[in-house]
């Protein structure tokens, strides 16, 4: 089984940041990391992958060149490898247009799960991962907090206000998991150096074959 986490590179959230003049979030001087919520997602594939459900762990992300830094985070971690779309017309785009891009990407590197975190730590508008799942015609479930794969069938545990449910869908499938899931580990500091030999894919747009102006 093909898992490919999505993972998004973000502002500290203790950082200062203002709006550049096009109302997008102007990142000059502006640390970044890795979505917090996002390090759910990568736990749950690197426990898959130990546990001899997943044989490839793929973390891809869209964003500037300085989202690198977070997928070197990612690949300490767990996972093989990690694929970064960096194009200058991304900059500034909404939920609608990174979903778009990253279903290309996923349609082009292949999958048969796909994890996520329940939200970005910046935006916290929890639509991508159905987004995503609806632009590939895949099933999808999100919230989980509990997760387990057999087979081709994924099932979750969602934990809300009133009820705790459990709900199964068939492979492929996107998954969007909460904090429930447990903590990410610590990476030690061979896994931290591992990770700066794993391969990073870049992608444009073009090499998408998505148009800009869409």
């Amino acid at each position: 089984m093909k898992i490919v986490v999505l993972v998004k590179y973000v502002p500290e959230p203790t950082a200062t940041w203002k709006f550049a003049p096009d109302l997008t979030v102007d990142r000059a001087g502006v640390e970044g990391r890795l979505s917090e919520l996002d390090e759910y997602a990568v736990e749950q594939a690197t426990r898959l992958a130990e546990s001899g459900a997943a044989d490839e762990v793929v973390f891809l992300t869209v964003g500037p060149a300085k989202a690198t830094e977070g997928l070197r985070k990612a690949l300490a971690i767990g996972g093989t490898s990690a694929v970064h779309v960096v194009d200058d017309a991304i900059h500034g785009s909404c939920a609608l247009g990174t979903s778009l891009v990253l279903a290309k990407a996923l349609e082009k590197i292949g999958y048969d799960l796909v994890l996520t975190g329940m939200a970005s730590t910046d935006a916290e508008l929890s639509v991508v991962p159905s987004m995503v799942a609806d632009r590939l015609g895949a099933n999808q479930a999100t919230f989980a907090g509990e997760l387990s794969v057999d087979g081709s069938t994924v099932s979750i545990r969602r934990d809300t206000d009133v009820a705790s449910e459990r709900v199964s869908v068939s492979l492929p499938a996107v998954v969007s998991v909460t904090d429930q899931t447990g903590e990410a580990r610590y990476p030690a500091f061979k896994a931290i150096m591992g990770a700066k030999k794993k391969p990073i894919q870049t992608m444009s747009l073009a090499d998408l074959g998505v148009d800009a102006a869409r």
